[in-house]
């Protein structure tokens, strides 16, 4: 009998419980893998509180890697014992095994290890699909990153200066500032003690950023939008503090002719060329160094709960992963 987190009801990190679980066999285009780890993303607090929806019950996650057991029928591009990973999938990573559409899934190279891959690829596409495609990060840019010392900061800050742009970010402590600055951050605001918004006019001149990358949510909208230049880009893509409020427009007039774009890493990676594009994309800075992934924390995969108080508390840095 194999395990798996599962959620009854909505509400805190008590709701997460390990249980014995019944995994089929694979269905055509479908793929049965064990875990070797998982990833830990917000993502999967908002489905636990019930902020994004699904069915109850369920099992929380959407970031893993691990090796094939078996393949269902029309699967002839993965076999047993394949290596693979995946960070844009149905529900369903916290498990010891489980099912996954084929199509989802990414063959590992030989250099990546199991627990690096499932540290990195929701938040290392996501980072991707932000500085290469929703905007295209060039030299000379200017950008700030809120969350700078978290999972997506740390890959988006050494990504964006190996781009040549001027990195902003904000952090919550010292420890956080000087994480985000050995990674590529060139300016570091501490949201806690400093006015975000005076302090990035100052940075710039009096000027704005010319984008801003928030996942921060309720907390952070509305000053994420004061530090933009004119006719900036603000692009939301997470609630961490709570969803934003239904926004008026007209405000994004008033600031200066604002853009506003609220992306997931679905929408980037909806096929399965784009998805493998991008990580082609991601893998190769990985490899040569440009970019590195910091694991930061370790739980076992039956201490998930403890892992989401850590993650909620901002008590971590960098990834977190589960090992199974």
């Amino acid at each position: 009998m194999t395990h798996a987190i599962r959620v009854h009801s909505h509400g805190g990190p008590e709701m997460l419980r390990w249980e014995p679980v019944t995994v089929g066999k694979p269905a055509a285009g479908e793929v049965l893998i064990q875990h070797k780890a998982v990833g830990l993303n917000f993502i999967d607090v908002y489905f636990r509180t019930g902020l994004y929806a699904a069915p109850l019950p369920f099992t929380p996650g959407m970031e893993g890697a691990g090796r094939v057991l078996a393949v269902g029928p029309g699967v002839d591009y993965l076999a047993p014992g394949d290596r693979v990973g995946y960070g844009n999938s149905p529900l369903g990573a916290y498990a010891e095994q489980r099912l996954i559409p084929a199509e989802r899934l990414i063959k590992l190279p030989d250099w990546l290890d199991d627990q690096t891959a499932a540290a990195m690829l929701l938040q290392g596409l996501t980072a991707q699909y932000l500085l290469r495609q929703t905007y295209v990060v060039k030299s000379g840019d200017t950008i700030l990153i809120h969350a700078a010392a978290g999972g997506v900061g740390l890959l988006v800050c050494q990504w964006a200066n190996a781009l040549g742009a001027t990195v902003i970010g904000t952090v919550g402590s010292a420890e956080k500032a000087a994480l985000a600055q050995a990674h590529g951050c060139h300016h570091t605001i501490l949201y806690r003690q400093e006015d975000v918004v005076a302090r990035v006019r100052e940075l710039m001149g009096g000027q704005g950023v010319d984008v801003v990358y928030d996942s921060i949510g309720k907390d952070m909208f509305d000053r994420s939008l004061d530090c933009l230049k004119r006719r900036g880009l603000m692009v939301s893509f997470g609630n961490a503090s709570g969803a934003v409020s239904p926004v008026d427009i007209s405000i994004l007039n008033k600031k200066g002719g604002l853009f506003l774009t609220r992306p997931s890493l679905g929408h980037y990676a909806a096929t399965r060329a784009e998805m493998l594009a991008m990580a082609d994309d991601l893998f190769a800075l990985v490899k040569d160094g440009t970019v590195k992934v910091n694991i930061n924390q370790r739980f076992a995969l039956q201490d998930a709960g403890e892992a989401h108080r850590a993650l909620e508390s901002r008590a971590t840095t960098g990834a977190t992963v589960m090992v199974v």
